[in-house]
C-alpha cells in the first residue's frame, strides 16, 4: 500500500483537515491545524507531504521521525501541527487496515470511557453560574472557565474579586457537585498569579491552567508555593523536550499537550508516559474539531494516567459549525453522566461527512484571535 495523494479542507469555524488517500482506497483524516494560523500549517503540510506521497503509510514511526529529524531546523507550534495532523491520519489509515480502533494498535484498553468537561463562559467570563448549572442539568460533571480578562503585571484586587465571584457564584449555583477548572489562558503574570492561586483555593477549584506563559515556566516554582490546587499547562508546548524540563523540576500536577499541536497520537503518547513517571496526570487540550478529540480519546483509552478530556461541543468559538456537524454518526461523542465512550469503529472510530466537509471549505474561514490592549494602550495577553 501507498500513499497516493491528499487534499486539506479549511472548514469553519477555525479548523484544517487533512485527507490523506491511498492506491488501495483506504482514507485517513487528520487535524492539523494552529487557531489563527491555518494557511500557514496548510503550507507546511504542503511541504512535508512531498517526501510521503509515494511511501507505505504503515511506517509511522518511521515517518515521524523524518518529518521531525529530516530538518535542520525542529519544533514549534508550525512543524509540529503539520506532523500532528499527518500523524493522526496515518494512524487512522493504520486502523481501518486491521479493521480495529488505534487503542488495540498502542495497546489496547485501559478504560472504556473517560470523564470530559466543557467550556463556560466565553473569552471575558460571564454568566458562569448558570451556565454550569445547565451543563450539571445536562449530566456534566465538570467544566471549564477562564479565570480573568486582561491582567497587568500588577493590576487591582477588584480584577481579583471579579474572578474569585465567578468561581463563587458556581458554587452558589451548583456547589460542590461540579468540579471547575480555572483557565488563567497565559493572560497572569507571575505577580497576580500568586494572589489568584490564594484566593481561590477556598473554593476548591479542580485545577488552574496556564498560571503564567509557558515561556515563563520557571515561575510555577514559586506559584506552587501559594498554593494546594492542583496546577495544569502544556497546550502551548509541542514536543516531549519541551516538556522534559517542566516534569523533570516538579512544579506541575496536569499536563495538557494537545493532538493537533504537539506531533499528534504517536509524540502526545510518548509525552504520557513520560508524565506518568513523574506522578502526572494528562488531561488533554482540545477545544477543536471532530478529528482531533477522536485521536484524543485513542490516545486516552490506552494511558493510565489520562483523567480528564477537553472537549469542544457548544464552545463559543463554534458558533455556526460545530463538531457533530462534520460527522456521519451523530452518537460517537454521546456523553452520559459526565462520561464520553472511547470509539471503538476501526482507525480513529469516527466517520467524516466528506460531502460537507468540501462545502463548508468553499466558504473556509479567516478565524484570527482578538488583539487586546490594556487601559494605557499597550498590548494584553489573549
Amino acid at each position: 500500500m501507498k500513499i497516493r495523494s491528499y487534499s486539506c479542507y479549511k472548514v469553519p469555524p477555525r479548523w484544517l483537515f487533512l485527507k490523506i488517500e491511498t492506491d488501495e482506497g483506504i482514507v485517513g483524516w487528520g487535524e492539523p491545524v494552529i487557531e489563527g494560523k491555518a494557511d500557514t500549517v496548510k503550507a507546511c503540510v504542503d511541504e512535508l507531504m512531498t517526501y510521503l506521497i509515494g511511501k507505505d503509510p504503515m511506517k509511522i514511526e518511521d515517518h515521524w521521525n523524518v518529518l521531525y529529524r529530516g530538518g535542520f531546523y525542529r519544533g514549534g507550534p508550525i512543524l509540529m501541527s503539520a506532523i500532528a495532523g499527518i500523524d493522526q491520519a496515518l494512524w487512522d489509515i493504520k486502523g481501518k487496515y486491521y479493521h480495529t480502533p488505534i487503542h488495540q494498535l498502542l495497546g489496547g484498553l485501559c478504560r472504556d470511557k473517560i470523564r470530559v468537561y466543557s467550556w463556560i463562559g466565553g473569552d471575558r467570563p460571564n454568566d458562569v453560574g448558570q451556565a454550569a448549572k445547565e451543563l450539571y442539568d445536562k449530566g456534566f460533571t465538570a467544566v471549564k472557565m477562564n479565570a480573568t480578562e486582561e491582567l497587568q503585571y500588577i493590576d487591582s484586587y477588584e480584577k481579583v474579586d471579579q474572578a474569585v465571584e465567578r468561581l463563587a457564584a458556581i458554587r452558589e449555583k451548583v456547589g460542590y457537585s461540579i468540579d471547575v477548572g480555572i483557565d488563567f489562558h497565559g493572560r497572569v503574570h507571575k505577580p497576580m498569579a500568586k494572589i489568584l492561586a490564594k484566593e481561590l483555593e477556598s473554593y476548591r477549584p479542580m485545577f488552574i491552567e496556564e498560571p503564567v506563559l509557558p515561556e515563563n515556566n520557571e515561575a510555577l516554582k514559586e506559584i506552587s508555593l501559594h498554593t494546594t490546587i492542583p496546577i495544569a499547562t502544556g497546550e502551548r508546548m509541542f514536543s516531549r523536550w519541551d516538556f522534559k524540563d517542566l516534569l523533570s523540576n516538579g512544579y506541575v500536577d496536569i499536563i495538557q499537550p494537545d493532538l493537533s499541536h504537539a506531533g499528534g497520537i504517536t509524540e502526545c503518547k510518548k509525552i504520557a508516559s513520560m508524565a506518568e513517571a513523574y506522578d502526572v496526570a494528562l488531561a488533554p487540550h482540545c477545544p477543536l474539531g471532530p478529528i482531533a478529540l477522536a485521536a484524543c480519546l485513542q490516545v486516552d483509552a490506552t494511558t493510565h494516567n489520562a483523567f480528564i478530556q477537553e472537549q469542544s461541543l457548544g464552545i463559543h468559538y463554534n458558533k455556526g459549525s460545530d463538531l457533530l456537524d462534520y460527522l456521519y454518526d451523530k452518537e460517537t461523542f454521546k456523553y452520559s453522566d459526565g462520561f464520553v465512550s472511547i470509539p471503538d469503529k476501526p482507525g480513529l472510530g469516527i466517520t467524516v461527512n466528506e460531502e460537507h466537509v468540501i462545502e463548508m471549505a468553499k466558504i473556509g474561514h479567516d478565524w484570527k484571535n482578538p488583539i487586546w490592549r490594556h487601559a494605557d494602550g499597550s498590548v494584553a495577553e489573549w
